[in-house]
């Protein structure tokens, strides 16, 4: 029925993940309003799915705690949840046996050759997830997804050998990425692209001399650097680029010119989904911290890319409230809109929104 629909809806979402009994709490009220939202929407406005941006588990993956920090919480949630890893959903503790590695566990889970229930998900009937593997294409109606796994460092982001930097990461993805890609203009594909990793590959920190430090995760250059020069390769650029990581909502716009037109791609972080929040800037050393005002160019984060960047602003955030991405795609927008969740109640409020025109990649007034 989903591919007869005039519009799809979905949620996103990363870092939701409570370590300790503390920030239990948080998690529970982002998987609570993303639970109520699905049950009290009517038909055309449901959400199909949800596609979490890594971090299901802290600390390291672990099997012990799959349930009470992902089957528990959204128990009663009735749609698919996909996922890509994040560094705590793949970091290997050192002595761990191989059959109790995170990623086995997180495949288990989310990769089974067949919809069943893990032990990971103990009394309850959420069966697990048959993506076909930790880095995937997800088509559905008007959008296709790609999530990338970018690996358990906790800075930077990594998807490939970077040439012989990282040796025990293969180019596996460098080769996926450009295929997906191929395929989409061989489709003559028109509908929205979007790429997904945990890592962001920007993340707010003040131009030199501001005072403060950035927050607790700097963006990835080198693994943007590697994706542009495919793009630019393959002749296809995404719509926007979705990420975790960074505990907090972070929506910049990045313009480059690409195939001889401008395009506007918004770059969002939304790692705001439970386990905390951080501010944007830090003190450092005395100094006082000043966070930036929405639609500060920040161009001289943008200095590690393959394509002719045109500028990079920072056009919102959020550093005080846990939520979650809304995304409607039809046949001619996206629409990625940030939700707030109270920690005190089921009440949300959309804070943000940005609309990107499909066919020619511009940001629309909304």
């Amino acid at each position: 029925e989903i591919w007869k629909a005039v519009k799809v809806i979905c949620r996103s979402v990363g870092d939701t993940g409570a370590s300790n009994q503390w920030k239990y709490g948080r998690e529970l009220s982002v998987a609570d309003q993303l639970t109520a939202d699905c049950h009290n929407a009517n038909d055309a406005n449901r959400p199909a799915f949800l596609f979490h941006l890594g971090d299901v588990v802290y600390d390291f993956g672990e099997s012990a705690y799959y349930y009470d920090q992902f089957y528990d919480p959204f128990r009663n949630y009735p749609a698919p949840i996909f996922a890509i890893p994040g560094n705590h959903d793949s970091f290997v503790v050192p002595h761990t046996q191989p059959a109790d590695e995170p990623l086995v566990t997180f495949s288990r889970n989310f990769c089974a050759e067949q919809n069943a229930v893990t032990p990971e998900a103990g009394s309850l009937h959420r069966t697990a997830m048959t993506q076909p593997g930790v880095y995937f294409a997800l088509d559905a109606p008007f959008v296709r997804i790609i999530g990338l796994f970018s690996n358990a460092l906790e800075d930077p982001g990594v998807i490939s050998s970077e040439k012989g930097k990282w040796p025990d990461v293969p180019d596996y993805q460098l080769e996926f990425l450009s295929a997906q890609l191929r395929r989409i203009k061989k489709e003559k594909y028109n509908g929205a692209v979007l790429l997904a990793t945990h890592h962001p590959p920007f993340s707010y920190s003040p131009a030199p001399k501001r005072g403060g430090s950035g927050g607790n995760h700097k963006g990835s250059g080198e693994m943007l650097s590697e994706i542009d020069a495919i793009c630019k390769s393959e002749g296809v650029y995404p719509h926007a680029f979705l990420s975790g990581h960074a505990h907090n909502y972070q929506r910049f716009q990045r313009t480059v010119s690409f195939g001889g037109k401008n395009f506007d791609v918004p770059f969002i972080i939304c790692g705001d989904g439970g386990h905390n929040v951080n501010l944007l800037v830090r003190s450092r050393k005395g100094e006082p911290s000043h966070e930036p005002p929405f639609g500060i160019s920040v161009d001289y984060l943008d200095s590690k890319t393959a394509v002719s960047p045109q500028g990079l602003d920072l056009k919102h955030y959020d550093d005080k409230n846990y939520g979650y991405l809304q995304i409607t795609v039809d046949k001619q927008q996206l629409k990625i809109g940030f939700h707030h969740v109270a920690s005190h109640s089921l009440l949300q409020t959309r804070v943000d929104l940005v609309t990107v025109d499909l066919a020619s990649h511009k940001v629309v007034a909304n």
